[in-house]
């Protein structure tokens, strides 16, 4: 089975990319979303959940430790680039701590309510829940920061 290092390593790849997306759009663009496509997230809000993601689910669900989240307002947030940035290292320095205070054959002390619990199992499952948050989250970054970009660049 995976590490808890080499599970780590995958994930701060992913947070690393999600920083430099944040840089590249600076203060300008990074609370601005797609103007064609109704609903779509800056890349403050796919900060600002994706963080969320990481505490509830490594914190809150795993460990037992709360972390207040309020979901809808994740969806609704906005700053700077640097408290994007600053986020990404609370969430990041959290995970590690998290994964590593973690028993991946153990189920998680706080099972998500309204689930089954099947698909999280483990502490394992839940954080290869969280590593696909990351991952898809990411690869909408990636798609808004091109849009932003070539939009900003036509202009």
């Amino acid at each position: 089975m995976i590490t808890p290092d080499s599970y780590l390593t995958f994930c701060d790849e992913a947070l690393d990319a999600y920083a430099v997306v944040v840089r590249e759009l600076g203060d300008r663009l990074v609370n601005a979303s797609v103007p064609s496509l109704e609903g779509s997230n800056s890349a403050f809000v796919l900060v600002s959940h994706v963080v969320g993601v990481m505490g509830r689910w490594g914190r809150t669900v795993n460990r037992g430790i709360v972390v207040p989240r309020d979901r809808d307002a994740e969806f609704t947030a906005t700053g700077t680039a640097d408290e994007a940035l600053a986020l990404l290292e609370l969430g990041r320095a959290r995970l590690h701590e998290d994964v590593r205070a973690c028993d991946p054959a153990a189920a998680p002390v706080s099972p998500p309510v309204g689930r089954d619990g099947t698909a999280y199992a483990t502490q394992g499952d839940v954080l290869l829940h969280v590593y696909e948050e990351l991952a898809q989250h990411l690869g909408q970054l990636e798609v808004t920061r091109d849009v932003l970009l070539a939009g900003h660049l036509r202009r």
